[in-house]
Formats: C-alpha cells, sequence, structure tokens
C-alpha cells in the first residue's frame, strides 16, 4: 500500500489505517530521554520549576483561546452537550471504577491509578471536531461540546480525582486546592479575562503558540519521568503489565465508543448529531491532563499518565477508521459535506487550541493524521 500525503503536510504520511502522529513520537522520545539522563538535584529543581511555570501558561492559554460567546450559543443544543459531558465525566468515571476488580490481577495500583485517572480527563476538542467533520457529522455541535467538555475540566477534573483517587493523588487537602487555583484556574480565569485585547493576537500567532504548547507539555512530560526514573517507579511495571493495560484500554475504548454510538440512538438524536456524540464522548484531552497529573500528583506523575498517553493515541487511530468509514456510508454520502469543512475550517481559525495545540488531529478531510 503506497503512503499519501495529506493537505498541509510536508511529506508522506504511513497508511492511512495506520496513523503516527510525530508529537507522539516526540512524546516516545522525551520519555526515552527522561530514561537516559533523568533531572536529578539543582537540575530536577530548575526542571520543576519550570514545569510549574509550562502548566501555568498552558492554562492561561487556553482561557485566550476559548470562545465564551461560541460557548453560550452552543446552549442551544443542550441535550446534546448534556449527553456529552454525561458521558466524559459520569459513564467513564463509573468505568474506571469498575476497573478496581482488576487490581492486582489485571493492575498494579499505580497503574490503576492512572488508569482512573485517565477515566477523569475532560474531551478533545481539535480531534473531535476533525473526526466530526471526516464522517459528515454536526461540527458546530463538536465544537461547542468540546469546548463545555474542556472548560467543565478545569473544575471537575481536579475535584474527581481528589474523590476518587485520595491520598493517590494527594487527598483533598488544602494544599492540593491552593495547587490547583493557582496552576489552573487562575491563569485560565486570566487568559479568558484578557481575551478582549490578546484574542486576536493568539489568532494570528497560533502557529508560534503552538510550539509553546508542544514545547510545554514536552517539558512536563520529562520532569514527571525524570521523577519516576530517579524514585525507580519504572521497577514496578513489566513489559506484560502494559500489555494487560493497552487490553484493558481496548476494552475500555471499544466499551465507550459503542455506548455514544447506540445510546445517542436510543435517545433519540439523528445521525449526524450520534456522529459528534460519539467522537466528542469517547475521547480523552493528552493536552489538558498531562498538566493537570503534574499538579495533582506530583513525584507519582510519571506513571500516572502513561495509561492516558497509551490512550491517546490508541483512541485517534481507531477514530480515524471510524470516521472514514462513516464518511462512505450511504446514509451520509453528499449529505452537508461542503458546509461541514467549511464550519470546521473556521472553527480551527477561531477556537483552535482551547483543548491544547498539543492535541495532534488529522485535517479536516485529509487521508491522514498530522500533528500541528
Amino acid at each position: 500500500m503506497s503512503s499519501r500525503t495529506s493537505r498541509g503536510s510536508r511529506g508522506p504520511l504511513l497508511p492511512s489505517w495506520l496513523p503516527i502522529d510525530p508529537y507522539i513520537l516526540a512524546l516516545v522520545g522525551t520519555v526515552g530521554l527522561a530514561a537516559l539522563l533523568p533531572a536529578s538535584g539543582t537540575a530536577a529543581t530548575v526542571a520543576n520549576g519550570a514545569a510549574t511555570g509550562a502548566v501555568a501558561l498552558l492554562f492561561f492559554l487556553y482561557g485566550a483561546r476559548l470562545s465564551t460567546r461560541e460557548a453560550w450559543d452552543g446552549l442551544k443544543h443542550w441535550r446534546l452537550h448534556t449527553t456529552v459531558l454525561a458521558c466524559t465525566f459520569l459513564v467513564f468515571p463509573l468505568l474506571g471504577l469498575a476497573a478496581a476488580a482488576l487490581v492486582p490481577t489485571v493492575l498494579t495500583a499505580d497503574l490503576y491509578s492512572g488508569f482512573l485517572f485517565l477515566c477523569l480527563v475532560p474531551s478533545t476538542i481539535q480531534s473531535s471536531i476533525a473526526f466530526t467533520s471526516m464522517a459528515r457529522g454536526n461540527v458546530p455541535a463538536a465544537i461547542c461540546a468540546g469546548s463545555f467538555s474542556s472548560l467543565a475540566g478545569i473544575l471537575l477534573t481536579p475535584l474527581l480525582a481528589a474523590l476518587l483517587l485520595g491520598s493517590g493523588a494527594g487527598g483533598f487537602s488544602a494544599d492540593s486546592l491552593v495547587k490547583i487555583v493557582v496552576q489552573l484556574l487562575v491563569p485560565f480565569l486570566a487568559g479568558q479575562f484578557l481575551r478582549r485585547w490578546i484574542g486576536g493576537f493568539v489568532t494570528r500567532h497560533k502557529k508560534v503558540l503552538g510550539r509553546v504548547d508542544r514545547g510545554s507539555i514536552l517539558l512536563v512530560v520529562y520532569t514527571a519521568f525524570s521523577a519516576g526514573m530517579t524514585g525507580g517507579v519504572w521497577e514496578l511495571v513489566t513489559p506484560a503489565r502494559l500489555g494487560l493495560l493497552l487490553l484493558v484500554e481496548a476494552v475500555l475504548l471499544a466499551a465507550m465508543l459503542a455506548l455514544t454510538w447506540y445510546g445517542a440512538r436510543w435517545l433519540g438524536f439523528g445521525r449526524e448529531d450520534r456522529i459528534a456524540i460519539q467522537f466528542a464522548g469517547s475521547k480523552k484531552s493528552l493536552a489538558a491532563g498531562l498538566p493537570m497529573a503534574s499538579v495533582l500528583f506530583g513525584a507519582q506523575a510519571a506513571l500516572a499518565v502513561l495509561p492516558l498517553m497509551l490512550f491517546h493515541q490508541m483512541q485517534l487511530i481507531v477514530c480515524a477508521v471510524i470516521a472514514r468509514r462513516r464518511a462512505r456510508d450511504p446514509e451520509t454520502a453528499g449529505e452537508a459535506g461542503a458546509a461541514g469543512e467549511t464550519v470546521a475550517a473556521g472553527a480551527g481559525a477561531g477556537t483552535g487550541g482551547t483543548d491544547g495545540s498539543a492535541e495532534p488531529v488529522p485535517a479536516a478531510g485529509a487521508e491522514g493524521l498530522r500533528g500541528r
């Protein structure tokens, strides 16, 4: 099978049925660097300080990018958005809690904490929009649903982590509350407040700021995995355990894809709405989850983010296949294709990166995935 070149990419891609995002390779390379040259002593102190600042910068940019007006306009389709939020912050956590039965035979306690954490993070925005557009679904609904999920996750993810993970996420102490407010909520609200003055600048320089996002998250990953290496946490993970983790995550993804699709049909949603619900309600944001984990888990963040990193790449591959099949479905072929792609293009310019520019997504209507 010959490789293809997608619109906007600079080189050939792998076969469309196996999209490997370059940013995932960068994340893997960062983990490898932390394994070979972990930061320790003074270097670790400097790296941790820089990572703390990077997390604050990320959430400031999230706030500056999120269009409050579009979010309020999206309330007109409240049933769809409520369904997506319920999938993200209710169904996912319930399935995560049910997986506790797999400890310690299938998952170790540390891997389970990371698995449960991935069930608590918000949905993606950019990839939800792109996949919905590719499948000829309700693109405006995907924009609003992803934005609501990202906004709600600022508050709900830390609170759910404190409630369900307890001491595994540092507990719900005054110190953890202060960290959440100072490192996540305050920068986000500052970005929202300053959006009227800096929104245009952010839009004009979204490519440059996207590199800042990606670099910031790579720094967070490096410090987290450096702490894991110096603390010896990797001695607790074997290749067999990682294989079992991948299997459990595959079951989780399959369950959510089925529940979002058939559940939306049972609730009476039309096909375009079901497509938006499936893609927005079945995925988790790596860009939002990584900085949150660094705040909530501290030195234990390495194992906490590993399940999320694996799940993120898995969801991209599987959803890319599903989106292409949905696009060829006779029921949707020819329906709102051009309109959907036009809206998606506008969404990329107006709301791009609200789930973090580190979210690798496919170009709307393209044959492969590419990083941003």
